[in-house]
């Protein structure tokens, strides 16, 4: 579960982080009569996005008129397709230099690792290699002194910079721990004269652990067709791409979208519709699948228990009833086989045996529309 940004800062003043001064506000009114007690102030949406500056989410204003007027313009703003509603005005920092510091979970080594480097701000994830420190951390000690003296030596930082360092690092790595967090983020990580700031913050949370912290907000980032799709108890997550698939089974889900993209192909969604679907549950899966406005459509079922002619029958009906002409790449194998293809056929669908061949003509259609 992502944070908002305002709400990551919370925690980190529990924890004795330096953030800025600000407050969170819902109306460019409010906006101005924060400013007013802060001074110069920055005013950022707050969305569950990155890339918010480039997109003018974020802003400069160094009075209340200002910041009226800068607060209405992003409060009537589309980030990444998402709505912004609140924004968090906050003091302008004057800021030396910009750090980067994380703490989140390297799979792999099954451990926390920081990831720390001298180049903080926008375009954080094209800092060379040899420019990010990671240093794996060891959850039986956990953050001790001399580890944060060797991420310090590693990024030439010394002095009462290290001194900092030796306090703010333990209480981040606390609060990763505390909270069961997979992403713990500062960035950046402000050197100002006052001492290290906290001008950023990101934090997610295991969805697997919340049930160990009940006092934290239940924070949903799901898009609309994402929330339709839980009414429906359809496993789906919507993608950027333009080819809209659909198949019965996590696994053979997963192994469709790799494929389109083995191909040079875009996926626009994940969805898994199950074992054992009827023709209403069919026909609810691709009405969904419908509302993302794909090129194409790539159905890919290994009957079992799911019946291929029912699958096949729920696509010709939703296609009659919508009216919709969209170029369709069906793979349909198993259960009821011969007479799903026989219904498909009938309405003038190709049907194919093999996914590979499925995927490539979905791929082909979707370049040539």
């Amino acid at each position: 579960m992502k944070l908002y940004e305002y709400l990551g800062k919370e925690l980190f003043k529990e924890y004795g982080i330096p953030v800025p001064r600000g407050q969170v506000v819902v109306s460019a009114k409010e906006a101005a009569e924060a400013a007013a007690g802060l001074g110069d102030v920055v005013i950022k949406s707050q969305v569950l996005s990155g890339k918010r500056g480039k997109a003018g989410g974020i802003s400069f204003a160094s009075n209340p008129e200002q910041a009226h007027e800068e607060a209405g313009r992003i409060l009537q703003m589309k980030l990444n397709d998402l709505v912004v509603e609140k924004l968090l005005v906050e003091e302008k920092l004057q800021i030396e230099q910009e750090l980067y510091l994380a703490l989140t979970v390297d799979g792999s080594a099954k451990r926390p690792i920081v990831l720390a480097s001298l180049d903080g701000g926008m375009d954080i994830e094209e800092v060379p290699e040899e420019r990010m420190i990671k240093w794996p951390i060891d959850i039986s000690i956990g953050m001790q002194d001399y580890t944060v003296r060797e991420i310090c030596r590693r990024l030439g930082v010394s002095g009462q910079l290290q001194k900092e360092f030796l306090s703010f690092m333990p209480k981040l790595y606390q609060l990763f721990r505390d909270l069961d967090a997979e992403l713990a983020e500062i960035n950046p990580l402000a050197v100002t004269p006052q001492g290290l700031v906290a001008a950023d913050a990101k934090v997610t949370i295991d969805d697997d652990a919340l049930y160990r912290h009940p006092t934290l907000p239940k924070i949903k980032e799901k898009t609309a067709l994402e929330l339709r799709a839980e009414e429906l108890d359809l496993a789906y997550v919507e993608l950027d791409g333009n080819i809209a698939i659909m198949a019965n089974g996590a696994g053979i889900t997963m192994a469709t979208l790799d494929m389109v993209q083995h191909y040079g192909g875009q996926p626009a969604n994940f969805l898994d519709f199950g074992g054992g679907a009827d023709v209403e549950r069919t026909s609810q899966a691709l009405e969904l699948l419908l509302g993302t406005n794909p090129k194409v459509l790539l159905i890919n079922i290994f009957g079992g228990i799911t019946r291929c002619d029912v699958v096949a029958e729920a696509f010709v009906k939703v296609r009659d009833s919508k009216g919709f002409d969209l170029p369709v790449s069906f793979r349909l194998v198993g259960t009821n086989e011969t007479e799903g293809k026989a219904i498909l056929e009938k309405a003038g669908i190709r049907v194919f045996s093999t996914m590979d061949d499925a995927v490539r003509r979905a791929v082909e259609s979707a370049r040539a529309s």
